[in-house]
This record gives structure tokens, C-alpha cells and sequence, in this order.
């Protein structure tokens, strides 16, 4: 996977602008196992930036080095260096993808990752299948934008445009014609069914999907089967996938081709006016033999329109099969109580053209904001027992007051005392082996409320129960899903509200729990799990390849 310079054409603008890819395009190439496979990744970084991949949802059990997340479980690959990552896809089957996971490379850097079963689907063998990357652009080095936002504490500017498979479509704003770029085509027959691979590779926003003239069967969600759930509209958070069956059954013969779009949900409440770009981004699913005449664009939910949101990321639950691993575990070990959100900070040293006399937004969870070390990674600070100078296990299980936490009234005096976060920490929570934790994910208003997709490495949860306002545990845990709960690697926390989250500790190593929205990543919106060494060789943290890259 050769990782290089490539020029591509603008959106809505004259001339090109030069971004890092893989094999020279965006998104990069897919890449495809079956269950059980041993994957082989030599990454040559031909670019003028650090950079280190992570293959998203992937266990990496016995293989925590290859993880990917930069100064978490390796020293990046620097600019003219290499890399070989190694790791088995064993008990996994589905869609995940892979990403870079340094500064904001993944904007470009991304590519799908599709791992096929040794027998048979759960569900009736599709006759076609389409893998479909959702993301951003940016016209202008995303890395870059990155680092001039830091150093001014302020936000990256909103996207200058959604794609699908790479590509703006041919609604873009008032550019049409000037668009420079192309719109993606899905070719079907009628009277088939098609497995829609769909991945969310943007930074930061979540996305409603819909297809004009179709509806969908969702079967897996994050690489773990669900029960068949029907429903005309997919909503995605940064980070997470969606399987999902459609039959080209589509009503209107003399429509040839039918509209695929992707609109914004934006869950901020206030919402800022300017701070997202609002336009839709299409495809075009076009029906062998027919002539190409499109059937009108899908009708997209209103970009605020949390209730329907909710209800796709509530209404799945996991499929059980017999022999199935994924039994819900009933005793806990760990209970943790977790505020996300955003707070409010003091320009750090670095940020040089930072409005020193003005707070800038920092995140936070319990409080804490959480900096990557910078001359040894944690993973490797801990196989070498030396974590002194690098990170400190002391993340706390709760929050150091407890507030309202969802309610936005006199949230400026609550935010002038509790979300000053002082100076960004690096703290971790050691996590004894095979101990089962709950974590209770509870966003805050301190700021804002929004929608919070987050991440675990190394591992998938179970999403026992999601809600809005405080968490009440009494009422909470008469509605936990203790039978089929969705199982995920990403949950998108509801806006003010909070999602319950159930997992098992059996994989030694580092672990990052972070949002995957990259803008919230950046300013602190993360810690790390230290999951301890079990008993016997093969459950204690391996000595790292001889090629890990060095600081």
C-alpha cells in the first residue's frame, strides 16, 4: 500500500489540489479476506507526512501492535519509511474499513476492508454486492487546515462538499457545471437483490442514506449480523457501517436509473448557523438495459431531525444463531460513569496564533482531556513497565462533580467551574483480564449537546440501552437489552443524552475509546483502556515486531 501525493480535481473550483492517498486515489483500494485469514499490509509512506493506519473494528487479538492508532500502539511511519502490519481476521465477518489514524489524513486516506464468511450468509444469498464509502472533501490540504485550527484554537471549517465512492454527484450547490468531478454509478438488474456495503469515512458529520424508489433490509451493523430490520433511510455516524440488502424491485419501469443520496444530520443543539455544509450528495443506481432516465431524488429528513435517527440507531438488535460467541454478559466487574462533551480551556503554549485573552474549546471525558505522548508510545511505555513521563492509570470511573449534566439552563456558570480542563493529561484505566466492564456514556450541555460517535479499539460492546436527558440507572436498567443488544465498535451517543455499553476485557494491550468525530478527537476527546495480562502466554501482551517503527 504505497501512501503518496496525488493531484485530484477541486469541487466547484478551477485547477487541482494535491492530497495523500493510497495507490493514488480516494478512497483507496478495497481490501478483501475471508474469516480466519492472515492479512498482510506493507505500507511504504511516499508522503510528506507521519503516518500510521488503523484497521478499524479489527480485534487484533495477539496483534495489539498492529492496531495503527499513532502514539497509542506505535511511533508513526515517518516520510520515506515503511511497515509491514500483520494481523488474522479470526471470528470476524462483514464490513469494516481501514484509515489512517494521524493528524487529519484519514480525510483521504481510507479504504474498505471486507472480510467474507467461510460458509454461507445468515440471510439469502445476495446475487451482487457494492461496496459504498461515504466522506468529506476539502478543498485544500485537510492536514494542513488541521494544524492552522489548532494553532488558532478555533474549529476546522465545515466540509466543501459530501462524496460518495469519491465523487460530489451532480446536485452539488450552484456548480454543476463546474463541478471538475464525476458521479458514482451502481449498475443493478432487476430482480435481484444487491448487499450494500456502506461505510462512513467522513471526519466529522454523520449522514442520512437513502435510494429513491427502494427500501433496505439491514443485516449487520459494524461487522456483527443483526435481525433482519427494514427500513427506507440509514443513518451512519464517523466511523461506523451498515450492511443492508436492496432488491431492484423498483416500481417505476420507465425511470432507468434512481438517485442514491446522502445528506447531513446535525445533532448540535444550539445549531451554528455556517458551521456545516448542508447540500446533498448523489449517486446513481442504474438498471441494466434500461434507458438512463432518473427518477426523482429521494425526499432527506431535515438535517436536525434527531427523532429519526434515533430510531434507526435504536431499532436494531443482533441476530442469534445457534453456536453464536456473543452472549451478553450478566455479571460486572468494572462500572464506569463517563461525561462527553466539549468544555472550555486556556490557549495551550503551542497554539501560537491563539487569542490568548479568550477560552478555546476543549474536550473532555470526566473532565479530563486527553494529550497523545510524544517521544514513546503507550503501548510500548507499558510493555517496557516504564509508563513514569508518559501516561499515568488514574483516568477516574466518574466524573469529580455530579451536575445536570443534559440540561443547558445556567450552563455558563456551570461550565466556568467545571470545564476547565487546565493542562491536557495523558491518563489511562488498567482494566483487569477477561473483568467485564460497563461503561455508562453520558453526554453534556456544558457547551453544546451533540451526538457523540464513539469508538473502542480492540474490541466490540453490546449497546444495552440508549436514552436521552440524565441517566437514571433504576429506569435505565429495567430497559437493558440483556437478550439481543446491537453488537458495535462505534455507538453515536444520543444529543444530550447517553448510551449504556457492555464489553469483556480479554485482549491484552492499549486500547483507544475516542469520538470519531476527528475535530473532537484532536482537542481531547479520548482515553485508553490498560486491559492486564491473563494468565497463560498466550493472554499476556506480545514483545512488538522488530520492524515497529521508532520515534
Amino acid at each position: 500500500m504505497p501512501v503518496g501525493t496525488v493531484s485530484i480535481p477541486r469541487i466547484c473550483q478551477p485547477g487541482n489540489i494535491t492530497v495523500t492517498a493510497v495507490n493514488g486515489r480516494v478512497p483507496g483500494p478495497v481490501i478483501e479476506a475471508k474469516e480466519g485469514d492472515a492479512v498482510v499490509i506493507h505500507v511504504v509512506n511516499d508522503s510528506p507526512y507521519n503516518v500510521t493506519i488503523h484497521w478499524h473494528g479489527v480485534f487484533q487479538r495477539r496483534t495489539p501492535w498492529a492496531d495503527g492508532p499513532s502514539m497509542v500502539t506505535q511511533c508513526p511511519i515517518r516520510p520515506g519509511g515503511r511497515y509491514t502490519y500483520r494481523f488474522a481476521v479470526a471470528g470476524q465477518e462483514g464490513t469494516l474499513w481501514w484509515h489512517a489514524h494521524t493528524s487529519f489524513l484519514r480525510a483521504t486516506v481510507h479504504g474498505a476492508l471486507v472480510i467474507r464468511p467461510r460458509q454461507a450468509y445468515p440471510f439469502p444469498n445476495p446475487d451482487g454486492e457494492r461496496t459504498v464509502l461515504l466522506g468529506e472533501w476539502w478543498n485544500a490540504d485537510a492536514v494542513l487546515l488541521e494544524r492552522q485550527a489548532f494553532l488558532a484554537g478555533t474549529s476546522i471549517a465545515p466540509a466543501d462538499a459530501y462524496t460518495i465512492n469519491g465523487n460530489p454527484g451532480d446536485l452539488y450547490g450552484n456548480c454543476h457545471a463546474t463541478t471538475n468531478r464525476g458521479i458514482s454509478r451502481f449498475e443493478v438488474r432487476r430482480n435481484s437483490t444487491y448487499l450494500l456495503r456502506i461505510i462512513n469515512a467522513a471526519l466529522n458529520t454523520q449522514f442520512f442514506f437513502k435510494v429513491s424508489g427502494h427500501t433496505f433490509t439491514v443485516v449487520a451493523a459494524d461487522a456483527s449480523y443483526t435481525a433482519p430490520y427494514k427500513t427506507d433511510v440509514i443513518v451512519l455516524a464517523p466511523g461506523q457501517t451498515v450492511d443492508a440488502l436492496m432488491a431492484a424491485d423498483a416500481s417505476s419501469p420507465a425511470a432507468g436509473s434512481y438517485y442514491m443520496a446522502i445528506s447531513p444530520y446535525q445533532s448540535a443543539i444550539p445549531l451554528r448557523p455556517g458551521s456545516f455544509n448542508g447540500n446533498v450528495t448523489t449517486a446513481i443506481v442504474e438498471y441494466a438495459g434500461s434507458t438512463p432516465n432518473h427518477h426523482s431524488p429521494p425526499a432527506m429528513p431535515v438535517v436536525t431531525d434527531t427523532p429519526a435517527a434515533h430510531r434507526f440507531y435504536t431499532g436494531m438488535t443482533s441476530l442469534l444463531r445457534a453456536g453464536s460467541r456473543s452472549a451478553v454478559p450478566l455479571a460486572v466487574d468494572t462500572r464506569m460513569f463517563v461525561t462527553i462533551g466539549l468544555g472550555f480551556s486556556a490557549c495551550a503554549p503551542a497554539q501560537t496564533s491563539c487569542n490568548k485573552s479568550a477560552p478555546v474549546v476543549a474536550a473532555t471525558m470526566n473532565n479530563q482531556s486527553f494529550t497523545l505522548p510524544t517521544a514513546v508510545s503507550l503501548l510500548d511505555a507499558r510493555f517496557r513497565n516504564a509508563a513514569r513521563g508518559v501516561y499515568t492509570a488514574d483516568f477516574p470511573d466518574r466524573p469529580p462533580v455530579p451536575f445536570d449534566y443534559a440540561n443547558a439552563t445556567g450552563r455558563e456558570l456551570l461550565g466556568a467551574a467545571l470545564a476547565s480542563t487546565g493542562r491536557a493529561s495523558t491518563k489511562v484505566r488498567t482494566v483487569r483480564y477477561n473483568a467485564t466492564v460497563e461503561v455508562v456514556l453520558q453526554s453534556t450541555a456544558l457547551v453544546g449537546r451533540e451526538s457523540h460517535p464513539m469508538h473502542l479499539h480492540g474490541f466490540n460492546f453490546f449497546v444495552l440501552a440508549q436514552g436521552f436527558g440524565n441517566y437514571d440507572a433504576a429506569a435505565a436498567e429495567e430497559g437493558f437489552n440483556l437478550v439481543n443488544p446491537q453488537e458495535r465498535n462505534t455507538v453515536a451517543v444520543p444529543t444530550g443524552g447517553w448510551a449504556v455499553i457492555r464489553f469483556v476485557a480479554d485482549n491484552p494491550g492499549m486500547w483507544f475509546m475516542h469520538c470519531h468525530i476527528d475535530a473532537h478527537l484532536s482537542i481531547g476527546l479520548a482515553m485508553a483502556f490498560d486491559v492486564e495480562d491473563g494468565p497463560t502466554p498466550d493472554t499476556a501482551l506480545p514483545p512488538p515486531p522488530r520492524d515497529l517503527p521508532k520515534c
